[in-house]
């Protein structure tokens, strides 16, 4: 027999999650799990407040459980992936979330826009961890997969060139960003970026022709301001500052 209060009991623990106040949470968490509840929902709420206190074993398991009753819940198997790459166990972290998203494609075929997006992110969340830990080349691997699944074509574009920079692969970040830029002449940003990359190279005429075009469009823009300051005390621009 369904317990008729568990929406209530839930929406109070998922508020008091939402807000940080575990203190609250935790508790009401325990005893739904004691009451037999199934729900995957309530195992990653607790994980989560196990990870945030440091007790890694308890997440790791409260984690596991939640996928045990839906392989495919996609918060859990992020947030199990993120306590591996914590823990420095990284190949473990990356098949958890991997596997996850396989389970996924073929439990629901073609994957809904909104659902997409939403693992586009958590992607996006692994790359995050890679990217902090030096681990370059998976952190790309990543930001490739969520590129694929999501419409934030401009913000990916430009954390994918910062990845490709580190890599070493600088020509082929100069040309995304260069593709970037053709499909999006207003978007400031990979300006900025690519002038700083040409400026790094030492190609400085490039550098300051990225920099006077935004110029050009928003004559005040601090950060092109201040890089162009660079540029002209190497007298290498026209424009007066």
């Amino acid at each position: 027999m369904i317990d008729i209060n568990h929406d209530e009991i839930l929406g109070e623990a998922r508020e008091a999650f939402i807000d940080g106040n575990y203190k609250v949470a935790e508790p009401i968490l325990n005893q739904m799990i004691l009451k037999g509840t199934r729900n995957p929902e309530v195992f990653q709420m607790l994980a989560t407040i196990f990870y945030d206190k440091g007790q890694f074993n308890k997440a790791i398991k409260t984690f596991k459980r939640a996928l045990e009753i839906d392989p495919a819940y996609t918060d859990a198997s992020v947030g199990l992936s993120i306590i591996f790459n914590d823990l420095g166990r990284y190949e473990e972290g990356k098949k958890i979330f991997e596997d996850a998203r396989l389970i996924l494609d073929r439990k629901q075929g073609k994957i809904d826009p909104y659902l997409e997006e939403k693992i586009a992110n958590k992607h996006e969340e692994l790359a995050d961890l890679y990217f902090q830990s030096k681990m370059f080349s998976e952190s790309l691997e990543q930001l490739y997969k969520a590129l694929k699944l999501s419409n934030r074509k401009a913000e990916l574009t430009m954390r994918i060139a910062e990845c490709l920079v580190q890599v070493g692969e600088v020509e082929r970040a100069i040309r995304d960003l260069k593709g970037l830029i053709r499909e999006y002449p207003q978007f400031t940003a990979a300006r900025l970026k690519l002038g700083i990359i040409y400026y790094n190279q030492n190609n400085l005429a490039d550098a300051t022709e990225q920099w006077e075009n935004i110029l050009l469009r928003d004559p005040q823009n601090p950060e092109a301001l201040r890089l162009l300051k660079m540029a002209q005390a190497a007298g290498i621009t026209t424009i007066q500052l």
